[in-house]
């Protein structure tokens, strides 16, 4: 209350409802409706009543609650109004609220206490907030009879308000006073309360009606599976999100997963979005002659589908924001109230026996000013807050429907653009992942694009009011300013897009280097690509320095304008207003300093939008471009095709089957579907006047993978029904391009494709119109059971991607397994056929990937099987029984027509039509006898093949009775990664432990507190001299924050003391009683101009800090990478390597300095006002403790539940942009079995995943921010108080009061901040523990005891190799993979090793390279024992051809040479002798003709060739070939073969057995068994000895 209104004391006695003093005022001469008191005493009966009638219903009601099952049924909204009516009781709280403050005013002007004036009022917010705890229980249990009780309250409190408001009128109270006023308000609030229960009965005919509306639940409500209740709950717990209390406090006690946040609300899926925008674009396309294309469609389409939403945000920003200039303007109502005791307010007016005062009365009591600060506080953060609810939760449902647009596209999308390099999966995911992101921060920050401008101009119009024209002057130091600002933003875009760009291809160097880390360990390359890595990131640093500079200048710009504006500002008001001498007040300076921290707010947030919507721009423009490109064939659009065999039963069991899947897949049980297959038989006979029909037919064909020369011209042929048809020819004529032609992959330039389908039965027939109606007649094709030659695997598990979402049959699933001989394998993986495998499969071999792929197309049941070269990464035994147990009798028994692309020209005898291929057109075809007659050459060719691969079969048998004996026993990977693979995965078992760290699902699980070591550990890597700065640099900065405030605080006290002083004094001269402001400006731009300073040295040691960091911890990880055994990267996911390098290390480097930067501030922010405001009003401490404790347990529960929630938005992104990476690297194999619609269900459910935690992340972040703002408006509460309180004794000078509360005002913003970004830099904190993790990883010994000098030049000259007594392993705490081995191989000699999977082939190769653990006797080449070479040494002298073939990007000429020793005729010659060298000259640059990323652009065929090319260019005196012929036709490997022989005769050549045919002719054959050698010598003599284990196996094959 303010000193000028001080009441006089009164004795308790004279406390009565009425009053004592003026009682014949109260005389009811003139009736009672004439005596004020009466009529406030007429007003307490409705309240009175409502509360005696409805408090014993509502404990009922609460007792009867607590026996509800279903949580969800009380959040549903039954009667209409609900909003309204929860607005309409705001308001008439807030009404309320004004009138007991109202009447506690007056009562002040009063000798004794009228209870009468506010007593009524408070009875009122008591009965208000009972009628809304009422109206709740009633309507959420749906008892519609018990709102009688509210009808009688609104009919009777709108009757005794009306009576008291026209009683007033009658005695000529007016609107100047305002207790007329709030009397007619609440009359219309009652009145329009009361028209809403009417409405509510008539609507509902509730009541008296006989008959009441029936109203069912929304169906989300009646599914328990959707617990994201934001859309039903009643507006109260919209508001401050009450609902997701239990959510949050429940985190701290398990971790959330997507099972605890259930499903999305029906409005928010991704599909109900997507036909939202699809509707949207379709009405573009509709509208206008011309349809609408480009970025501008899409505009439209975003703005009708989503626009309505993005406004109702726009409305709460600009509520919150008129709202928020309450807080400046009472501040400054409030010190100036107190720093003075002359007011003109009118005296109030005495009707009615009290007085009535003014509103301008009422604002000028300070008590009053503070309630209605803290009421507009809460208020605007409510809004603001909903504003941020609504903008967000609108970006998240356009993701969700772009994504899903984009996903749809895809489906459609040519094969070409991909194949041809025009686009990449990398842009697909980037334009998911990035620009769909873009677009979902545009909407966020949409709503400032509105709100600044008024902001602005309201913020610029009161400072003007408050300070005069130097106002405009700090404005338009703010407005020059600003460009500034908007060109570091500009050049921080720019800085960031050129550091991107350098860290993708960082990204993909380290990728490649990665994934060939094996190639490159054994060519002793790694430090070639390492070097090549680090030169990229040390370009990438150079950009991130200036991406630091901009980040530190943005970051001292947003700190030092502020004050900069602040100094010109009072700078120049004191010399304006010098002749005043005392205008610079307190409420005058404090008021503007808050002004200016909400002016300052839009102008740096302008920066952010402008740069936000420039890259929505450059989004949607992408994205108009992607939609725009070409898209398949109309004619090959899916269409609904049930197996031949399947009944109207098998989706709805198998519907179930999967939603059973998704509530718990661990708990799955395989479920068998009984099919009757003879009914397939049945189905598929056909008469021998159908056996002429083909089931495929292309007359005069030409296709083309993009607009130039055809790659098939001239093709004309045909694919009879149910029989075997194979496609023959050498690598690169066509063939797997023949195979994407007929599945209308490739651009058809002329000529026709006709699928024919199968008799149908009468069941199928009556379904067939339902298809067809309204398309063409044109025969489509049906789904084709297609295996790629390069395999493509789910990141599923085995059985999943065997069933590729067919019905489960037991019976046929492992017929199916036994065929491919995939049961050996899965019984050694470690949850068997439910291990689930990498994206490319990258646990398993080539052979298992490919017999996987073959399993998936055998266990369709579709009409027509493709294999593209299905057996290239298998073993002859493989291959013998896929091709008899699989093709010819699996298939054929189900009489499936099955074409069939190989190399293996033994099989040609079993085909019943034969297609050759050359040069991209049919050579020939029809049956071998056909050819026989037709192409006599060919087809002795052929036969000279054929024979020569009988030839081989007398020894290549042997390697079959291996298989035998092999596939009895456990089986892990084919010959390529046979028992390094095996112990791989038996090691999974045994150290899952020690893989956890790296393991996605063990990050998820990761629940402690915050990981200070972690931050010790980045603090560390910043050295001894940036962090001592960096530490005192901040405080420095904020002591000197503190300082200005408290200056200013004392600058305008003394202002105000000397106008005191002078009107005490009574000066009529100026110069007598003037005030000097020179010494206090003079000291303020002292500290100013410190505070300035130190902003930079802050901002610029922070980022410098974090620069530092990601220098030295990349350094660091990538050394240890390059230099870490084999054994990591097979016990470690590929993917859990690279993301520590991509996302971590992006972390690291961008945004563990920004989040630092930010959780120092605003703590010490928040520790300097807390500090303030102590100081100012000492008994705010009592307060600050339940304050405290509150802001705690939020923190508390919120940093739990945010840490889950931020982890799972990425553990969903994830598979998110893996599906989408999928299915574009799968898109054939989808549309080739016709699964589209399957896979877009999938996405919808990835989407959604995804969505519901992007939105529960949302509801949580919204939770904290208004319960800190709510806290923070009860510290501004509270201080308010406290400083009136204490100011009123004059014990306070009206500067601090500003001080304090300028001060208060800000806390809850720092809380959030503080709050926010430790829950940010705990997940960050992660990045680094996962990478100091992988750096304390032991690495190799390269060392050895020879140094490079001291190796005999031309080491090793001969070639010889003496293995003694050699036992190697793994890894120290594995068991022995070769024990005791014993071998000499003479100088040029040549040996064949064979052996079963798991005897320790590859091991020996790899023993050659010290790539394993070699623990006992030695291995020593040309008289040199290799463990005293330095391990660079070793490995670059020696020559290795793998199986896998591994082409880095670049040039040919780089894949080749990557140390550029050899000259152009060696790098010919080698091409020529891998038979590459027509190839290379045709393409343009020849050796420098660029290869793709993982050598795309060529064959599988074309890259072992260059695999080949590049060990010939070494020319080493010893070469290894593991299995190098596994994907070449067998003619190149026989031209290769004698190549090999001739290039090497005088050269120690070891070859791995793929072929028997590769060791025929080898000098001495090793065969191995469990580690250990158990024959060794010539071939011949082998053989000629019966009893040898070689000799068996070739008799036991005869």
């Amino acid at each position: 209350m303010m000193r000028g209104y001080r009441p006089t004391p009164v004795s308790n006695s004279t406390l009565s409802f009425c009053g004592t003093d003026n009682s014949s005022a109260y005389k009811v001469d003139n009736g009672l409706l004439n005596n004020g008191c009466f009529l406030d005493a007429l007003g307490v009966v409705p309240h009175v009543f409502l509360l005696f009638s409805t408090f014993p219903i509502l404990f009922i009601g609460w007792g009867s609650q607590s026996s509800k099952v279903h949580i969800h049924h009380s959040t549903w909204l039954h009667f209409p109004g609900h909003d309204f009516r929860w607005l309409l009781t705001t308001v008439l709280l807030f009404v309320l609220v004004c009138e007991i403050a109202e009447g506690i005013v007056s009562d002040g002007f009063n000798q004794s206490r009228h209870l009468h004036l506010y007593m009524p009022a408070g009875l009122g917010i008591l009965a208000a907030i009972t009628s809304i705890v009422y109206y709740h229980n009633i309507e959420t249990s749906n008892f519609p009879k018990l709102l009688i009780a509210l009808l009688i309250y609104w009919t009777l409190a709108f009757i005794t308000k009306t009576i008291k408001f026209v009683k007033y009128d009658d005695h000529g109270i007016g609107l100047r006073q305002l207790r007329f006023c709030i009397t007619g308000l609440l009359a219309l609030l009652y009145g329009l309360l009361l028209g809403v229960e009417v409405n509510v009965i008539l609507r509902r005919r509730y009541m008296w009606f006989p008959f009441p509306t029936e109203v069912k639940p929304p169906d989300d409500l009646q599914d328990l599976g959707v617990r994201f209740l934001q859309p039903f709950v009643n507006l109260l717990s919209k508001s401050t999100y009450w609902w997701m209390n239990t959510f949050i406090t429940s985190a701290h006690k398990r971790p959330i997963d997507l099972k605890t946040i259930g499903k999305l609300p029906i409005s928010m899926r991704a599909l109900t979005n997507y036909q939202r925008l699809r509707k949207a674009f379709d009405a573009q396309m509709e509208d206008g002659p011309v349809p609408l294309k480009g970025p501008r469609w899409i505009w439209r389409s975003l703005r009708q589908a989503f626009g309505r939403r993005l406004v109702l945000s726009i409305t709460f920003r600009f509520m919150a924001d008129l709202l928020g200039f309450a807080g400046p303007l009472c501040i400054s109502g409030i010190v100036h109230h107190i720093s003075s005791d002359n007011h003109s307010v009118l005296p109030p007016v005495k009707l009615l026996g009290v007085h009535f005062i003014s509103s301008e009365a009422f604002l000028a009591n300070a008590y009053v000013l503070a309630v209605l600060l803290f009421l507009a506080l809460l208020l605007q953060r409510t809004f603001l807050q909903a504003s941020y609810y609504v903008a967000i939760e609108t970006g998240i449902k356009l993701r969700g429907a772009i994504q899903t647009k984009i996903y749809n596209k895809i489906m459609r999308l040519c094969t070409s653009n991909m194949s041809m390099g025009e686009m990449t999966t990398a842009q697909i995911c980037s334009l998911v992942a990035r620009d769909t992101n873009h677009l979902m921060w545009f909407f966020f920050l949409c709503p400032n694009l509105w709100a600044m401008p008024v902001q602005i101009v309201i913020g610029v119009f009161l400072l003007y009011y408050l300070l005069g024209v130097s106002a405009l002057i700090g404005a338009t130091v703010i407005a020059v300013l600003a460009p500034l600002q908007y060109f570091v933003a500009t050049r921080l875009s720019r800085a960031q897009k050129s550091t991107l760009e350098y860290t993708s291809q960082r990204l993909k160097k380290t990728n490649e280097l990665l994934r060939g880390i094996k190639l490159l360990k054994l060519y002793a390359w790694e430090h070639i690509f390492r070097s090549s890595v680090e030169e990229t990131r040390r370009q990438e640093l150079t950009n991130l320095r200036t991406f630091a500079l901009y980040t530190s200048l943005s970051i001292f710009m947003n700190a030092a304008i502020p004050i900069a504006a602040v100094l010109t500002i009072f700078a120049v008001h004191v010399h304006v207003h010098s002749a005043t001498d005392f205008d610079l007040s307190p409420a005058v300076a404090f008021g503007s300093l808050s002004l200016f921290h909400i002016l300052v707010t839009p102008l740096f947030l302008l920066s952010s939008v402008l740069h936000s919507t420039v890259k929505a721009l450059v989004s949607v423009q992408k994205l108009s471009e992607f939609l725009g490109s070409t898209e398949i064939e109309t004619d090959q659009d899916p269409i609904a095709q049930t197996p031949a065999n399947s009944n109207g039963n098998i989706k709805s069991v198998y519907a179930l089957q999967l939603q059973a899947k998704l509530v718990n897949r661990k708990s799955k049980s395989k479920q068998d579907v009984n099919r009757n297959f003879e009914q397939q038989d049945q189905k598929l006979t056909v008469s021998a006047a159908e056996e002429d029909q083909a089931c495929l037919k292309i007359i005069n064909g030409y296709f083309t993978w993009t607009q130039g020369c055809p790659t098939l011209t001239n093709i004309d042929i045909k694919v009879p029904f149910g029989q075997l048809t194979m496609i023959v020819g050498q690598v690169g004529c066509g063939k797997s391009s023949l195979l994407l032609a007929a599945l209308g992959e490739m651009q058809k330039i002329s000529g026709s494709i006709s699928w024919t389908s199968l008799p149908k039965t009468d069941s199928e027939e009556s379904v067939r119109p339902h298809y067809m109606s309204g398309r063409h007649s044109i025969p489509k094709r049906g789904s084709v059971a297609y295996a790629s030659q390069r395999p493509w695997l789910l990141n599923a598990t085995i059985e999943e991607n065997i069933l590729f979402d067919m019905a489960p049959n037991e019976k046929r699933y492992k017929e199916v397994i036994e065929v491919c001989q995939l049961q050996p394998d899965i019984g050694t993986l470690p949850q068997g056929d439910q291990t689930v495998i990498g994206e490319r499969g990258i646990i398993l071999s080539g052979g298992q990937r490919q017999r996987i792929s073959v399993a998936r197309a055998l266990y369709q049941q579709t009409n027509v099987v493709f294999l593209d070269d299905p057996f290239s990464a298998l073993d002859i035994h493989l291959s013998d029984h896929l091709m008899h147990e699989g093709i010819l009798k699996f298939l054929r028994q189900e009489k499936r027509t099955v074409v069939l692309v190989t190399h293996k020209l033994q099989y040609l005898p079993h085909a019943d039509w034969i297609i050759a291929m050359r040069d991209g057109t049919v050579q020939t075809q029809g049956t071998l006898k056909d050819i026989q007659c037709a192409e006599p050459e060919l087809f002795e060719q052929w036969r000279t093949l054929m024979n020569r691969q009988n030839k081989e079969n007398s020894t290549e048998l042997k390697r079959k009775s291996f298989r035998r004996a092999m596939y009895s026993r456990d089986t892990l990977a084919t010959e390529d990664e046979d028992e390094a693979a095996d112990v791989t995965v038996s090691e999974v078992k045994d150290s899952s432990t020690s893989t956890d760290e790296d393991s996605l699902r063990a990050e998820l699980r990761y629940r402690t507190t915050i990981p200070w070591s972690s931050f010790a550990t980045y603090l560390k890597a910043a050295g001894l001299l940036l962090l001592p700065l960096l530490i005192l640099s901040q405080l420095t900065k904020h002591s000197l924050m503190v300082a200005i405030d408290f200056w200013l605080a004392h600058w305008t006290s003394h202002v105000i003391a000397a106008q005191v002083e002078s009107a005490e004094r009574n000066c009529t001269i100026t110069k007598d009683c003037g005030f000097s402001h020179t010494w206090y400006l003079q000291v303020f731009c002292v500290l100013c101009a410190l505070g300035i300073a130190l902003c930079l040295v802050t901002s610029l040691a922070v980022e410098w800090t974090g620069l530092r960091v990601a220098r030295e911890l990349h350094c660091s990880l990538l050394r240890i990478i390059v230099l870490a055994p084999m054994r990591l990267f097979e016990t470690t996911p590929l993917g859990n390597i690279l993301n520590r390098f991509s996302t971590d290390t992006n972390t690291i480097d961008q945004h563990i300095p920004v989040t630092m930067e930010c959780l120092i501030r605003s703590t010490l922010l928040c520790v300097s006002a807390v500090s303030v405001i102590s100081y100012v009003t000492p008994v705010f401490l009592i307060a600050l403790l339940p304050l405290a404790i509150a802001c705690y347990f939020i923190q508390k529960y919120f940093r739990v539940a945010s840490r889950d929630l931020q982890q799972l938005e990425d553990s969903t992104e994830m598979p998110l942009l893996s599906h989408y990476s999928q299915t574009v690297e799968g898109l054939t194999t989808i549309r080739a079995f016709r699964h589209e619609q399957k896979f877009k269900k999938k996405l919808l459910e990835h989407t959604d995943a995804n969505n519901i935690s992007s939105l529960f992340l949302t509801a949580a972040n919204r939770w904290l921010e208004v319960r800190m703002e709510y806290v923070g408006a009860f510290v501004v509460l509270i201080a308010a108080v406290a400083s009136i309180t204490t100011a009123l004794y004059r014990q306070l000078s009206a500067g601090l009061v500003g001080l304090g509360l300028t001060s208060a005002l800000m806390v809850s913003n720092y809380l959030n901040w503080i709050v926010r970004n430790l829950a940010d830099m705990e997940v960050q904190l992660g990045c680094v523990k996962r990478v100091s993790a992988l750096i304390h990883t032991h690495a190799e010994n390269y060392d050895g005891l020879m140094t490079p000098a001291q190796v005999p030049a031309g080491w090793p000259k001969y070639g010889e190799i003496q293995i003694k007594n050699l036992s190697v392993r793994y890894d120290s705490s594995l068991k022995p993979v070769l024990r005791h081995i014993n071998a000499h191989i003479r100088p040029g000699q040549k040996v064949g090793i064979c052996g079963r999977t798991g005897s320790g082939k590859s091991s020996f190769s790899l023993a050659l390279f010290r790539m394993l653990d070699t623990f006992e006797g030695q291995i020593v080449i040309d008289g040199i024992d290799i463990a005293t070479l330095p391990l660079q040494t070793l490995r670059s002298k020696f020559s290795i051809i793998l199986q896998d073939p591994i082409l880095f990007s670049g040039t040919i000429r780089f894949n080749l040479d990557p140390d550029r020793k050899a000259t152009d005729q060696m790098l010919w010659e080698a091409l020529e002798i891998a038979q590459l060298m027509p190839v290379v000259k045709a393409l343009p640059g020849g050796l420098e003709a660029v290869v793709t990323e993982g050598g795309e652009n060529f064959s599988q065929g074309q890259r072992q060739l260059f695999c080949l090319a590049r060990a010939f260019v070494r020319k080493s005196s010893i070469l290894i070939m593991d299995e190098a012929t596994a994907s070449i036709d067998m003619a190149t490997e026989s031209i290769l073969q004698e190549v090999v022989m001739t290039a090497f005769a005088d050269r120690t050549v070891v070859t791995i057995a793929h072929r028997v045919g590769t060791i025929l002719g080898s000098d001495a054959v090793i065969v191995m068994k469990r580690g250990g050698i158990v024959e060794y010598g010539e071939p011949e003599e082998l053989l000629e000895q019966k009893d040898s284990v070689f000799s068996a196996f070739v008799r036991a094959d005869k």
